[in-house]
């Protein structure tokens, strides 16, 4: 596990339960959220703000890690959320690229659309379930 990954699985752990502090210390003061489902979010402390109304409108909200692939100051991924939503179980998956600075993250630029009406949704004609799309890798 290289040194971005670790940062990046405790970010996803902090959002599952971790406070709006602990969420905004794995970002830079000039840190930046985009995500093609709101507008940017701008600032260390707006990030985990951010994150805990995320988390309090989806009942047992989870986000977990499935790749990562570094590159220098940089790092992709592949994660999934799940969470309960009037009664009924969904996940949702996508996909995000990470760039760093001074070890903490600078810029997240999620690739997912989200369809309220369509919990469970992610990239289309994505092969998320398939192992072997990156050389070498699995999604285990």
């Amino acid at each position: 596990m290289g040194p971005y990954e670790k940062i990046i699985r405790s970010y996803f752990d902090a959002c599952s339960e971790g406070e709006d502090t602990d969420i905004s210390a794995h970002f830079s003061n000039d840190a930046t959220i985009f995500d093609t489902n709101h507008p940017p979010v701008v600032g260390k402390p707006e990030i985990g703000v951010f994150w805990l109304k995320i988390r309090s409108k989806w009942q047992n909200a989870k986000w977990f890690v499935h790749r990562v692939v570094e590159d220098g100051e940089t790092a992709a991924i592949e994660w999934a959320m799940t969470g309960d939503s009037q009664g009924a179980s969904f996940v949702i998956y996508g996909s995000e690229h990470y760039e760093f600075k001074d070890g903490l993250i600078f810029e997240i630029r999620q690739y997912w659309t989200f369809d309220p009406g369509n919990l469970g949704g992610g990239l289309i004609n994505y092969p998320y379930g398939e192992s072997g799309r990156l050389e070498g890798d699995s999604i285990d």
